[in-house]
């Protein structure tokens, strides 16, 4: 097991940050750690990366436990966080270098890091210099330096342009078929493309860790429909397979069923049946920002 959380709290004053949390990650996951802000995100990985101390529970990353040995977690973990500290006037091998002597890790590892990340043709410029695309490659590659099994990445694409995001995207997908990456972002399309794993954290606790797949499987739909005036929701409940009736609006609802079968006939139907117009009806699919806004507002 790569990153081991049990029934983790941490406390702030009167404020609870993480309360009793718990999950696991195993070695080659890319799992998206998703949250609103001030859901806790930034304190799990700061425990994690031995920032932060719990007040109760454990944490492990590569078997190693955070509090009792935190230069063994530090060895075992790379971290590129959300505002990334970089030298700006270093050269891109120059700070490469000073990372590798503060890991003792060998001056091969830089060439090596650079070909991985695609710094090649950037390689010999000062940091100041670079596209905030190529900024980002190099913290991945100092993260990268001391070959770690375990990366966090915080925010990894904030402010990149598409082109930028494609390419940093691809380079998480590669470096994990070989780390296991914790990738916090309030962006669910990089979730959806990058991850194979979500865990979502609302208030300090796990509301959902659910495999992309399962996700996309699910056999719930979400049909919008808006009518002319007002209807009793106790009505809509009365549809097949209905899970749940929302208005989200003025006289639009959002009607969740559980079955694969297209519930717009019905709803249509519903409609003429009680003397309704129908302005709008849609299908909407279970994604990862529905669920997202369903556990967290």
């Amino acid at each position: 097991m790569s990153i081991s959380v049990q029934n983790v709290t941490k406390i702030f004053g009167q404020q609870k940050a993480l309360n009793d949390v718990s999950f696991e990650i195993d070695k080659g996951e890319i799992v998206g750690f998703l949250g609103p802000n001030g859901a806790g995100k930034s304190t799990m990985m700061r425990i994690l990366t031995t920032y932060y101390q719990a007040d109760a529970g454990k944490a492990h990353v590569s078997e190693f436990d955070v509090m009792d040995n935190p230069h063994d977690v530090q060895k075992n973990i790379g971290y590129l966080p959300e505002h990334n500290p970089l030298y700006t006037e270093m050269y891109v091998r120059e700070y490469l270098g000073f990372n590798a002597d503060i890991h003792k890790v060998a001056k091969s590892r830089i060439s090596e890091v650079i070909e991985q990340t695609g710094l090649g043709t950037e390689a010999h410029k000062k940091i100041g210099q670079l596209s905030k695309g190529y900024r980002q490659r190099v913290g991945l590659a100092a993260a990268l330096l001391h070959d770690p099994e375990v990366l966090i990445l915080d925010e990894p694409t904030t402010g990149l342009d598409p082109n930028q995001l494609i390419e940093i995207r691809k380079l998480i997908r590669e470096i994990g078929t070989t780390k296991t990456i914790l990738l916090s972002t309030h962006i669910m399309k990089e979730v959806e493309a990058v991850c194979d794993r979500v865990i979502i954290i609302n208030k300090g606790e796990i509301v959902a860790d659910k495999k992309l797949d399962e996700l996309r499987e699910s056999t719930e739909q979400i049909i919008e429909v808006e009518f002319d005036y007002r209807v009793e929701e106790v009505l809509l409940n009365q549809l097949p397979s209905v899970v749940a009736v929302k208005n989200t609006g003025g006289f639009i609802y959002e009607i969740t069923f559980s079955t694969e079968k297209d519930m717009r006939p019905a709803v249509f139907d519903f409609a003429h049946d009680n003397e309704l117009k129908t302005l709008q009806l849609r299908r909407k699919n279970k994604n990862l920002e529905s669920l997202f806004t369903e556990l967290t507002s």
